[in-house]
Parts: C-alpha cells; sequence; structure tokens
C-alpha cells in the first residue's frame, strides 16, 4: 500500500510540473503575439490634431506711427511799425506769390523824414566838399575838416534809417503759398507784433511723426513714407524722410521725424492727423506659420512641434503678423511640421496624429467591399 501511494504522488508531481510549463510557454507565445496589438493601442490613443508644414514667404517690415501735418513753410505777417491800415491788396484763401504786397501803412510820417534826412544830406555833402577846398589852401584845420566828414557820413546813416522806416510801411508775401484769414480792416491802427494775416506754403507738406529707439537703423534721410489721411478716404500720398531730431526723447524713448510729401492739387491741409508708414526692411525668404499655431505661456510663446509622431513645445521668436499669419524669427526650421489646431489638450512629448490622415483612413476603410 505504501509503494501505490508513492507512485500516485510522483504522479501527481509530474502533472503539476507539466501543466506549469505549459502555460509559461503559452505565455511567452502569447506576448509575442501581443506586440503589434499594443503598437495598434498606442496609434489609437495618439491625439488627433490638425497639423502643416511650415512655409516661405517674402516678409516686408513696415514701421506705423502717427502723427500731423504741418505747412511746409508757414508764418504769420506782421508790422514792425505802428501805422494805419492804408490798404489791404490780398484775397483771403488765395495764393500769393513771393514778394506780393499784401498790406501797407499809411507812410506820410516816415516819407516826411526820409525828405528831411535828404535835405540834411545835401547839405553836409556842400559842407564838406566846401572843407576840402579850405583844407587844401590851409585855410582850416584837420580837426575841423574831419568834424565836416563825420557831420556827412552821420546824416547819410539817418537817411538810410527813415528809408528803411519807410520800406517797414509796406508788408510783403516772403514765400509763395496760400493767405489765411486777415485780422484787420482798413483804416485800423496797428501796433508793433500784431497779428494781421497767416501765410502758408502747403506743396509740399510736413508730415511730422515719432518712432521707436528700437527702429533707429531704419530712420535714414531719403527713405520713403507712406501716408494715410482719414479725412481724404484711402487715398495714400508718398514721401521721404529729410531730418530726423538727433536727440532721442527720454520720455518716450522715440526719435523725431520730419518728411515731406508732395501735395500739388492741396488735398492735404496743415493740422490733419496722418498714419505713417515706413517700409523697414524686406525679407525674401522667412519662416512663416499661421497665427493659431502659437501657444503662449506667461511670458514666453512657444509652438507645438511634430517629431517622430510626438508634439514637442519649442519657444519661439515672433517676427512680422500680416493677414493671420506670423514670421517666425528663430525656433523652427524650414522642413519643421507644427500643430496648427488641438493644442487646448497637448501635452509635450505627447503622440499626436494628424486628423487628416484618420479621416482618409476612416475613408479608405469604409470604401473597401465587405
Amino acid at each position: 500500500m505504501e509503494r501505490s501511494a508513492s507512485r500516485v504522488n510522483g504522479l501527481a508531481r509530474e502533472a503539476t510540473t507539466a501543466l506549469l510549463l505549459g502555460w509559461t510557454l503559452f505565455g511567452l507565445a502569447g506576448c509575442d503575439q501581443q506586440e503589434p496589438v499594443q503598437n495598434s493601442a498606442t496609434r489609437n490613443r495618439a491625439m488627433p490634431v490638425e497639423m502643416q508644414p511650415v512655409s516661405r514667404e517674402e516678409v516686408v517690415d513696415r514701421i506705423r506711427a502717427v502723427g500731423s501735418l504741418a505747412a511746409d513753410e508757414s508764418v504769420i505777417i506782421r508790422p514792425e511799425i505802428a501805422g494805419i491800415v492804408e490798404t489791404i491788396r490780398f484775397e483771403e484763401g488765395e495764393p500769393v506769390e513771393a514778394g506780393a504786397v499784401l498790406v501797407t501803412l499809411n507812410a506820410a510820417e516816415q516819407q516826411a523824414s526820409v525828405d528831411q534826412a535828404a535835405a540834411t544830406v545835401e547839405l553836409s555833402q556842400l559842407s564838406f566838399r566846401r572843407a576840402q577846398d579850405l583844407l587844401a589852401g590851409k585855410m582850416i584845420s584837420k580837426q575841423e575838416f574831419d568834424e565836416a566828414r563825420s557831420r556827412l557820413k552821420e546824416s547819410e546813416a539817418a537817411l538810410r534809417r527813415y528809408r528803411v522806416l519807410l520800406d517797414k510801411t509796406i508788408l510783403r508775401a516772403p514765400f509763395s503759398g496760400i493767405i489765411g484769414l486777415r485780422h484787420v480792416s482798413p483804416g485800423a491802427y496797428v501796433s508793433p507784433g500784431q497779428d494781421l494775416v497767416n501765410l502758408e506754403s502747403i506743396d509740399p507738406v510736413k508730415v511730422e511723426f515719432r518712432v521707436s529707439e528700437r527702429f533707429a537703423p531704419a530712420l535714414k534721410i531719403g527713405t520713403p513714407v507712406t501716408v494715410a489721411v482719414d479725412a481724404v478716404g484711402e487715398r495714400r500720398f508718398t514721401g521721404t524722410i529729410y531730418a530726423v531730431d538727433p536727440r532721442l526723447d527720454p520720455d518716450a524713448r522715440a526719435f523725431a521725424i520730419r518728411a515731406r510729401v508732395a501735395n500739388p492739387d492741396r488735398t492735404l491741409q496743415p493740422g490733419m492727423f496722418a498714419r505713417v508708414e515706413i517700409l523697414a526692411e524686406r525679407r525674401p525668404d522667412a519662416i512663416v506659420i499661421p497665427e493659431q499655431a502659437l501657444w503662449p505661456q506667461g511670458e514666453n510663446i512657444y509652438v507645438y512641434r511634430v517629431a517622430n509622431g510626438q508634439a514637442e513645445l519649442v519657444p519661439v521668436t515672433l517676427g512680422v503678423r500680416f493677414d493671420g499669419k506670423v514670421e517666425i524669427r528663430s525656433g523652427l526650421d524650414t522642413d519643421d511640421e507644427i500643430v496648427t489646431a488641438g493644442q487646448m489638450k497637448l501635452r509635450d512629448g505627447m503622440p499626436v496624429i494628424d486628423i487628416r490622415e484618420m479621416t482618409r483612413g476612416n475613408a479608405d476603410a469604409g470604401g473597401q467591399p465587405s
């Protein structure tokens, strides 16, 4: 009986060992067969997003600023002497030429002073010539002769002074332009420095604006500008920079700029609000991506780049924005592919799949015959 029990136990141990060995082999075989299943599951877990490669386009870097228009030349006509307005020889709002008489003052007093000074000069000339003859005959001293010559020079200087005062009774246009609105009428008494009328030269006009210091390399004499004025609609005017203030405004950190713009039809008027655009730089082969691909985090801007089926969060430096696109100065290369939609659930290193590829795959599967 003992030997029979021992035999039964041995057979049981052999059966158990064989069963364990069988399960082990089955498990190994099962592992080999499940590997493609796991790869398929990983693919199914990839986040569907929209992707597209970066593009190369020409980018034009423009500087935009606001400013105001000013006359090329502007002056307020004021008398230098007091007097009564005798005539006004212009029509308000009309063009005048340089040197044209605008206003005359009553010149009776100044003319009388000129006549008196002229008579004094004539007498002084006679006295001087007589003194010359007397000095030659040694009839007068050298001192008396010098006094006669001095009186002649003094009288001539007085005559010149009164002639200048006489000229000041006639007010002329210092340059060609458009005359403004007058503030006096004939017969009015005016004092020195009183405003009479303004004169504006508006072809060309000046554009005055300010530009940030970071654009200093682009601010050169002769640089073209484009000017838009809200008051005249969509029309654009072109001009060139002619002056850059060498002193930077310490408060605004900006340079004061002036440009001239042709205005032959006098459409532009001094004081108008102007929008200025300057062509700073042209880059013909810049990297450009859609704006929706940007992913801001704090103060930095990132883009999800796709590499080996995974989304990588990379920092980028932006350039010019235009038409829903943005230039990338650094962070991406020409052959990179980026995520343009679906970033909300993405994380750095997460597997991704192009949603368009999934759509094509589903369409192909649905189109196969069963």
